[in-house]
């Protein structure tokens, strides 16, 4: 499995390597007779994948909300509410699994079904982590928007900065970041680090760093 260049793995990597997504998508495990990249498959498959996690109402969830099925999680939420919040074995949330696909109208459902932007996996990472990691902006936006915590921690003290800043696509979604007023840049990771530090090595990205008014001092 790839990582972007300079993506700190420390809290992950040892227990929950197998969750960690290529580009923006999402690769939670899948069972064996089940291919990698569904969205290839048609709609019937997606259908009678449906049927048989029909009863097991908080795996179809999950597995909806990451594959962008919104009608399917509309359906779910609308017959049981307390779906949005239900979570897997580490954590995760239909929101943080929506949110790592950039699936925005999943988001903008789920939320307004009453699902925690706050809550945290069991490497502490929120949903705007998700977002931001894979560099979706329009999520991370309306995630913010919301009361999502700019400078919320994971347990490897990665903020959603320092996870974008990893990032060689996420040149929006650290711009977005960076014009946050209470955003705090100078912030350091696991490994001492703060996210210019990172962005430097990763590519172009420094630079929005140096043109932040915010970060004249950087070092």
């Amino acid at each position: 499995m790839e990582f972007p260049e300079g993506f700190n793995q420390l809290d992950l990597l040892e227990s929950h390597g197998h969750m960690i997504p290529k580009g923006s998508k999402s690769e939670w495990e899948e069972n064996e007779d089940e291919e990698d990249d569904d969205e290839s498959q048609t709609e019937e498959w997606h259908q009678q994948h449906e049927l048989r996690l029909q009863d097991t109402p908080t795996e179809l969830m999950l597995w909806a909300a990451e594959r962008n099925r919104l009608a399917t999680v509309e359906r779910l939420l609308a017959s049981n509410s307390t779906l949005a919040s239900c979570y897997d074995s580490d954590g995760y949330t239909p929101l943080h699994r929506a949110a790592y696909g950039g699936h925005f109208t999943v988001v903008l459902a789920l939320l307004d079904a009453g699902a925690d932007l706050h809550m945290r996996t069991a490497d502490g990472w929120t949903p705007l982590h998700s977002a931001c990691c894979w560099g979706h902006t329009s999520v991370a936006s309306y995630l913010l928007r919301q009361g999502a915590e700019v400078n919320a921690m994971t347990k490897g003290k990665l903020t959603p900065l320092q996870l974008a800043a990893g990032n060689a696509e996420a040149g929006q979604t650290i711009e977005l970041l960076l014009s946050q007023r209470t955003l705090q840049i100078g912030v350091k990771n696991s490994a001492g680090e703060i996210a210019y530090d990172i962005a430097y090595r990763t590519g172009p990205h420094h630079r929005l760093f140096e043109m932040a008014e915010s970060c004249n001092n950087i070092h």
